[in-house]
């Protein structure tokens, strides 16, 4: 075989042809005395023989590889009889296949169960043998069997699920082993499950099989959650065959439904003990709720109404009860179960406003302890010890408030202040405490001793509160808090107080590691929530700049080398804010007092490069950002029992980063695009309020007064001259100014010392620009008043074009006349000649009458006609006027009549007919 040959080759290649030479006779006798036995005893001792010695040496496996896969699968296929033989090949393939303990061998040691995996997947007629064996009776043919194929998939994937696929009943029979005795039904279900993590085909066949059914059973029969690792394994398989199909989870829930899901979040026994095992079971659980949820992949064209209809369903079989359960009231619950809740509870309400509502509704406790599920989870904000709990939990009020302004305006209803207590109160003391109260006294938290620790946490939540909200944000601003110690200080507004925690946060020395780490998240969530506060509220505006000290302490805060660049970034668009939604017309506190104080404190180019650093950093930067969401769990990703436990995420600083990682999440995607859009918005602003400075007051030279002897008109003229000059410098500042600023504006901090040359050529451009737009301007009015002069013009020679057409009228009205008696003479004369002809009798001269007619029409006719001359006289007259200053215009006036003219005889054509 040159498969063989080929293997031979690396064998010798690898361990030397002396040292390969011993394995491979060895390893040929043994095979030998297999194929050629005669004794049927001797066949079994040297296949045990062939299994020992492949499943301990890194050699025999591959020797076995070059040369014994024909013999094995020969007694696989015509040797089903020998039960003990069949056993015996299945071990020996199995330990080819294992890897054994690579610790202590040499680096450039040949992965042997690697190759020989690759050697029996190549044909595809050995997986179809290997599952044929799955319908023999013996128990261990099965279980061995089993056991090959996951080492099999485990080493050649894409093979084997192409061997299973082309197999008839392949997929059929590994469903049947889910019915099985216990140990065969664990190998067969954690080979479905590695089987069906990426294979689509192979879920639709799965499903079809009724794997639901079957999951859902082995889970009953395990005890849900309490079970041990096959639970595990149940779930795994359940979330491969729902994590990217719309279709598998209707018909989940259109045939099993959830409540099978739902039961095992269920809390049974001594609620307070979690084991390893149980956690993870719970934590597959909520991962399998939350795909549901989420309704598919996002590619699926009927995501969003299954998303949809899962989320309503789940809401009605009372999962938010089990979900407030685990996660609020076990507070013995591991924090990863926890947080896990809150994501789901969070997915759950979004976009759902009867879910919402539902939420909101919920209620926590019992007898005279009971208070709104709200209130609970913002209580856990302000206390937990765990930073992944508080951004968990945090979730939950950001996906209640997202698009909800009735429930931001219900919850902003109740910040109503409470008397500062006299000792110190914890939170945890009253449920009865009001949301809005709760949350202000968390807002008020550790003033006396430096920790903000809380008031960061609430601030957050008030961020999600007033966001988007006018109304809320209106109502916030209008809170006045008293002062710790009313003999010692003056009530002052809830804005106020939080710029002033934000002064506290950022003069605090960091001592240690840990305090370092703190102040690494306090400043920025306080000024998210400033940032996200300001956006479109001109009275915030009004309020931060009430007090001189806030502007001074913000541009400080700009320019401190010592706050991180997300800090700065921050504060620099909190800056911005001051400027564009600003309505002050007030001296110190106007958009150009603001922009004033910037230029004069750091320059733009320094400030507007804040920016830039900002979307730099790892907060910021998408391409920075490691992928979002959960790996899912598997048996090997299957954390310990202190990762579970571990709440912290202190070991998750990413090297090189300043800003806590976990701002990832809290500054979502949403808040990211406000910065964004703020940013381009400040730069436009600022550059419109740098190019249009505040200078009303103008001061007049003295030598523009009147000359003495110097008359009226001279002195208009010479102030005349004196004014045209003075806007023409104008014009060129105000342009020179505006191509400054958007130069400042694009140009980054590393760039002044390099392009100033380039930076002045282009405001002279600008300059000439401004020069050749006047002009332009003035060629257009120009223009303008040529387009009028013509339409009148044009006008006019349409009157004319009608005075000439009702003349042509009467001149065919006389033309008509005549030839009418000319008719009636014709007749006439006819009538004389008849009356000629007949009797003799005194006939009347009808010569002379007929003369005296003539002269007469002929006189009518000719004073008729001198008045159609005199008038064609005058009107050529007016013609030849009106043709000569249209062919100034540029008019063509031998095209003008003929167009005339044959309107004329279309006209006369028509009256004819």
């Amino acid at each position: 075989m040159d498969l063989a040959s080929r293997y031979k080759g690396v064998v010798g290649m690898v361990f030397g042809d002396n040292q390969s030479s011993n394995e491979d006779s060895y390893i040929q006798r043994l095979l030998d005395r297999i194929s050629n036995g005669t004794l049927p005893d001797d066949r079994r001792t040297a296949i045990v023989e062939l299994q020992s010695v492949v499943a301990e040496s890194n050699a025999a496996q591959l020797a076995f590889g070059a040369a014994g896969f024909p013999v094995i699968m020969g007694i696989l296929k015509d040797q089903r009889d020998d039960v003990e033989m069949v056993r015996g090949a299945l071990e020996t393939l199995l330990g080819a296949l294992t890897p054994i303990d690579h610790a202590r061998a040499p680096k450039t040691e040949v992965h042997a169960a690697l190759m020989n995996s690759d050697l029996l997947s190549r044909e595809a007629e050995n997986i179809t043998l290997l599952l044929s064996l799955l319908e023999e009776e013996d128990f261990y043919v099965r279980y061995y069997t089993l056991q090959i194929l996951t080492a099999l998939l485990m080493n050649s994937q894409n093979r084997l699920q192409e061997a299973i696929l082309t197999t008839p009943r392949g997929i059929t029979r590994l469903m049947d082993m889910l019915m099985d005795r216990e140990v065969i039904r664990n190998e067969a279900l954690l080979l479905l499950t590695h089987l069906t993590r990426e294979a689509e085909e192979i879920q639709k066949i799965v499903v079809f099989e009724g794997a639901f059914e079957k999951i859902f059973s082995i889970i009953k029969e395990e005890g849900g959650s309490d079970g041990d690792v096959v639970v595990q394994d149940c779930l795994e398989l359940l979330n491969n065959l729902l994590r990217s199909s719309s279709s598998n989870q209707i018909l989940l829930r259109e045939t099993m439904g959830f409540e099978p899901i739902i039961s095992i979040l269920k809390l049974r026994g001594i609620t307070y003990k979690f084991t390893q095992q149980k956690t993870v079971n719970l934590l597959s659980a909520l991962e399998t709720i939350n795909m549901l949820i989420m309704g598919g992949a996002d590619t699926e064209p009927g995501k969003e109404s299954n998303k949809l209809a899962n989320r309503t369903v789940l809401v009605q079989k009372k999962l938010l009860d089990h979900l407030l359960m685990l996660g609020v009231e076990s507070q013995w619950a591991p924090v990863a179960v926890r947080c896990m809740t809150f994501k789901c509870i969070g997915d759950l309400i979004d976009g759902h406003p009867k879910n919402r509502d539902i939420l909101a509704s919920k209620v926590i406790g019992e007898d005279r302890l009971v208070e709104p599920a709200l209130n609970s989870i913002l209580r856990i904000i302000l206390q937990t010890s765990s930073i992944q709990e508080f951004v968990a939990a945090d979730y939950v009020f950001k996906m209640f408030c997202e698009k909800n302004p009735e429930g931001q305006t219900m919850l902003a209803s109740t910040l109503i202040p409470q008397p500062h207590p006299t000792a110190r109160d914890p939170l945890e003391d009253d449920v009865h405490m009001s949301f809005g109260s709760m949350l202000l006294r968390g807002l008020c938290s550790g003033e006396a001793d430096g920790d903000l620790e809380t008031c960061c946490r609430a601030a957050s939540i008030l961020s999600h509160v007033v966001k988007d909200n006018l109304r809320c944000k209106e109502k916030a601003l209008k809170i006045v808090l008293e002062s710790p110690m009313p003999s010692m200080g003056t009530p002052e507004p809830l804005f106020q107080r939080i710029v002033r925690y934000l002064a506290v946060a950022s003069s605090l020395k960091s001592k240690d590691k840990s305090s370092t780490l703190w102040k690494s998240y306090i400043q920025q969530i306080i000024l998210k929530l400033l940032v996200t506060w300001t956006v479109d509220c001109p009275a915030a505006v009004q309020c931060f700049l009430d007090s001189r000290h806030h502007l001074t302490f913000l541009l400080g805060l700009v320019t401190d080398p010592a706050a991180t660049v997300c800090i700065r970034g921050l504060a620099s668009i909190l800056l911005g804010e001051c400027v564009i939604y600003n309505k002050s017309v007030e001296n110190g506190k106007d958009a150009f007092a603001v922009v004033d104080a910037v230029g004069q404190k750091m320059g733009l180019t320094s400030y507007f490069s804040k920016f830039e650093e900002m979307q730099n950093s790892f907060i910021f930067s998408p391409s920075k950002k490691p992928p979002q969401g959960n790996k899912p769990l598997t048996r090997t990703a299957t954390p310990s029992e202190a990762e579970i436990n571990e709440g912290d995420e202190a070991d998750e600083m990413v090297k090189g980063n300043e800003d806590h990682p976990m701002l990832l999440s809290l500054f979502d995607a949403s808040f990211i695009g406000l910065v964004k859009s703020l940013e381009g918005n400040i730069r436009e602003r600022i550059v419109d309020v740098y190019s249009r400075p505040k200078s009303e007051v103008s001061v007049v030279p003295a030598d523009l007064e009147q000359k003495s002897g110097e008359n009226e008109k001279d002195y208009i003229n010479r102030l005349k001259a004196f004014i045209e000059k003075q806007c023409s410098e104008i014009q060129n500042l105000l342009a020179r100014n505006a191509g400054l600023a958007e130069d400042l504006a694009s140009s980054g901090r590393n760039e002044q010392s390099e392009g100033s040359e380039q930076r002045t050529s282009t405001v002279m451009d600008k300059v000439q620009m401004e020069s050749i737009r006047r002009e332009l301007q003035e060629t257009s009015q120009r223009l303008e008043t040529a387009k009028a002069e013509k339409a009148k013009i044009e006008s006019e020679a349409s009157s004319y074009k009608n005075i000439a057409t009702k003349l042509e009228s009467d001149l065919k009205s006389l033309s008509d006349a005549y030839n009418s008696l000319e008719q009636a003479n014709y007749h006439l004369e006819k009538e004389v000649k008849a009356l000629k002809g007949g009797d003799p009798m005194e006939v009347p001269d009808i010569e002379a009458i007929k003369e005296e007619v003539r002269k007469e029409a002929q006189k009518e006719s000719e004073d008729e006609l001198n008045d159609l001359l005199v008038c064609l006289g005058q009107e050529e007259s007016k013609v030849e006027k009106l043709s000569a200053r249209l062919i100034e215009l540029g008019v063509d006036v031998d095209k003008l009549l003929e167009d005339i003219g044959d309107e004329s005889e279309a006209q006369a054509e028509s009256e004819e007919d």
